[in-house]
């Protein structure tokens, strides 16, 4: 806690003996009330000491360890009396009594329901309130009450607050407060809460509006800072969306306090389709795991995330947490130019022929004027060669380049492929070859500049037969592309037991924004060999060798090792680019809120945005009737359209988007997002005293534990809000100052009468 806002207990002593608050002294400044100068009053002191310094001097034959307490008791007794002379006061500021206002908001949200000892949070405030501390509120100020969670509500009395909540909206219940006080002078608002804001109503945006009104906010911390014996499922991230049959990754942090292992299972609606026994972090509160999950078949699965309950554990809502994919129907389409036919081309094919989520369409040059299409959709395919339309080569969601010259294409096409990367978003691999990458020029191509290693000139023998085994990297090892064993270890053995490489080709330096995901160590050390970087809103890739089909030809037949991996690598270069129209919510599932914003993106075939179209959402709610609504244009410029639906009852809701330009039809889109009630306060139940503490600091105000609303109480009558008054208070005649007094001489007494000698 910062140390100008340490806690001060309220104490009765003390005001018996210093007769004001603690916290006029906090916050007054000490001064003399007399006119005589401050000059004079030192040259008395020093006067004083010089007279008890010549007494004790003409008896220093008594020894000095005798005469030097008692001359600092002297001393210390004149100063005191001199200073008396002078009437010290101290100044302070301190609001008029019951010309002010303070408002008192309470958070009746669902998470203050919890509670220890058969007291819920709401009860043990109710409790405090209803003791001392507000009777002293009320002798200074014209209290006012307010309930708030999701709404805010003012109350004639304690007794009359609303039922438990869905959601904790802070920031809107601090500005509706603020607001209602109108032309009434505001001293302060006491916020008596948990901090479990879960309604996003406390941006930085809003916390310095709430500053501006000038009116302190004291915060009073209610329920642990650790809630025992319980397990959360703090967090769960998953793709919106995968290709069918491909494996997803799930990542997910579990806070826990009172176990050491717990059992994580996750469900498609019903069916168990993966679990994990996880170990537990002892050094923290939060143990951060990824898993990988499948994401089926096409259509929408609602995955279901949850904990096994431990002993003891009261709240077992915090244990699940569901999340919406969507799996298209539609397959991703692959372009890959092949300049010459090789066993690296073949064994690729082969490994994603029977993915149904793939379509890979490729050109290989046979002969020095023929080429042998493969995977095509229709006659009219890549007849031509390359594309050297933007409409037609952006109708692909990635491009493989394989042992292919740069001179094969013309200057048009060489731009067409960079835009493909920077304004399509799709992603770019490139393999080696006796013709790919610096061996075939393409180092003085446009596309040079989006990939992750600057190429080096052309050399001879740039491509050689070397043998070099394919290690992970420490990003390789997090990656899903390179993941064969869904077990850190078992993967890393399965890396190391793969058959060397026979080759690889050398790259140049490394850009800032690469990611080395493999390496190929052989005799002249390690060398990049798998590595891919952003560029623009796509991606690009390089693979740094021709001979991964080693991995098929030198293993058992079972063991699919190379198919894994290519089915990976090709998925994810083509599973970021985005289709022409698109729509998606702010997330998938959305708890206690039923807001839901809705941003569609509408684009041409070159990906150009278009602005004016007619942008429509058919919405059909599981439970309650189907409904229309149209977007609008962001005013951007962009293609960006968004909405604002209201998801009034729970379940599961199905957007479809549709987009017209004039007369034509652009496209469509769907997504599906999630409705639940009755979620978000039982996550995060513990106090956030860290967000408590932030309000009050920057608003002017103190954080308090409940256990101290009696130094609150007498805090809030300095905080200089509203309308205050200077005050004066005379400090000579304080009970304590006349017990120095009276302990200075006595003491000095008590030594003469011990050493019977002065």
């Amino acid at each position: 806690m910062p140390s100008g806002h340490r806690i001060l207990y309220y104490c009765p002593v003390f005001e018996r003996l210093f007769t004001h608050p603690l916290w006029a002294y906090r916050t007054g400044s000490f001064a003399f009330a007399s006119a005589w100068p401050i000059g004079v009053l030192v040259t008395l002191i020093l006067a004083g000491a010089a007279l008890v310094a010549w007494s004790l001097w003409r008896r220093r034959a008594l020894g000095w360890r005798l005469l030097l307490p008692v001359g600092v008791l002297q001393t210390a007794l004149i100063a005191l009396l001199a200073c008396l002379l002078w009437r010290p006061v101290l100044n302070v500021e301190r609001v008029r009594d019951r010309e002010n206002e303070l408002a008192i908001a309470i958070d009746a949200s669902a998470s203050m329901a919890y509670g220890d000892a058969g007291q819920s949070r709401l009860q043990e405030v109710a409790a405090a309130l209803q003791g001392d501390s507000l009777r002293r509120l009320e002798k200074t100020f014209a209290v006012r009450l307010f309930g708030f969670a999701h709404s805010t509500t003012p109350l004639d009395s304690i007794e009359a607050m609303p039922p438990p909540g869905r959601q904790t909206r802070i920031g809107n219940a601090l500005t509706q407060v603020l607001q209602s006080a109108g032309s009434a002078p505001l001293a302060g608002v006491i916020l008596f809460s948990d901090g479990a804001e879960n309604g996003d109503t406390l941006s930085e945006e809003r916390l310095a509006e709430i500053a501006s009104y000038g009116v302190p906010v004291h915060t009073v911390g209610v329920g642990p800072e650790q809630v025992l014996n319980d397990l959360e499922l703090e967090r769960v991230e998953v793709p919106a969306s995968a290709p069918a049959g491909a494996s997803i990754e799930a990542q997910i942090g579990i806070r826990h306090n009172g176990a050491s292992q717990a059992r994580l299972r996750v469900y498609d609606r019903d069916n168990l389709v993966a679990a994990r026994d996880v170990k537990l972090r002892n050094d923290a509160t939060t143990t951060q795991l990824s898993l990988d999950v499948p994401a089926g078949q096409a259509g929408t699965h609602e995955l279901r995330f949850v904990l096994d309950p431990i002993e003891g554990e009261r709240n077992v809502i915090n244990n699940s947490r569901t999340r919406v994919v969507n799996v298209p129907a539609t397959r991703r389409s692959i372009l890959y130019v092949e300049g010459e036919p090789r066993w690296e081309y073949k064994f690729m094919r082969r490994a994603i022929d029977r993915d149904r989520a793939l379509r890979v369409a490729s050109i290989v040059r046979t002969t020095p004027n023929k080429h042998y299409r493969q995977g095509v959709i229709g006659p009219d395919e890549l007849v031509d060669g390359f594309p050297a339309d933007a409409a037609e080569l952006f109708g692909y969601d990635a491009v493989i380049i394989g042992s292919y010259e740069a001179a094969s294409l013309r200057a048009e096409q060489h731009r067409l492929l960079k835009d493909f990367v920077d304004k399509r978003g799709g992603s770019v691999l490139m393999l080696a070859g006796r013709y790919g990458l610096s061996a075939g020029g393409w180092q003085n191509a446009a596309l040079a500049q989006t990939l992750p290693v600057q190429l080096i000139g052309r050399q001879p023998a740039q491509f050689v037969q070397r043998p070099g085994q394919a290690q992970l990297t420490i990003y390789g090892a997090e990656s899903p592309i390179p993941r064969l064993d869904t077990d850190p270890r078992r993967n890393l053995e399965r890396w190391k037991n793969l058959p060397p490489l026979a080759d690889y080709q050398a790259l140049g330096r490394l850009k800032p924004g690469a990611v080395v995901l493999l390496e190929a160590n052989g005799a002249q050390g390690r060398s990049p060999l798998l590595v891919w970087q952003h560029y623009g809103r796509g991606a690009t890739y390089v693979l740094a060798t021709a001979s991964t089909m080693r991995w098929q030809m030198r293993m058992p037949s079972e063991d699919q090792s190379h198919e894994i991996f290519w089915r990976q690598l090709l998925h994810a270069i083509a599973a970021t680019a985005p289709s022409r129209v698109t729509v998606n919510g702010e997330r998938t599932v959305y708890e206690d809120e039923r807001t839901v914003k809705l941003e569609a993106e509408v684009r041409d075939e070159r990906f150009e945005p278009i602005n004016d179209a007619t942008v429509e959402l058919q919405v059909a709610p599981e439970r309650d009737a189907a409904f229309s609504q149209t977007m609008q244009p962001s005013g951007q410029g962009d293609g960006r359209y968004t909405a604002t639906i209201d998801a009034a009852s729970a379940g599961l809701y199905r957007i479809e988007m549709s987009a017209r330009a004039g007369n034509k039809e652009v496209g469509s889109a769907v997504t599906h997002v999630l409705r639940n009630d009755g979620v978000a306060e039982h996550f995060a139940t513990y106090q956030h005293r860290d967000l408590l503490e932030r309000i009050a600091n920057v608003t002017g105000g103190r954080y308090w534990p409940l256990s101290d609303l009696d130094g609150l109480a007498g805090a809030i009558p300095y905080s200089k809000a509203g309308i205050v008054e200077r005050q004066t208070l005379d400090l000579w005649n304080l009970p304590i100052v006349f017990l120095v007094l009276l302990a200075l001489k006595l003491g000095e007494w008590l030594l003469r009468l011990r050493w019977g000698r002065l």
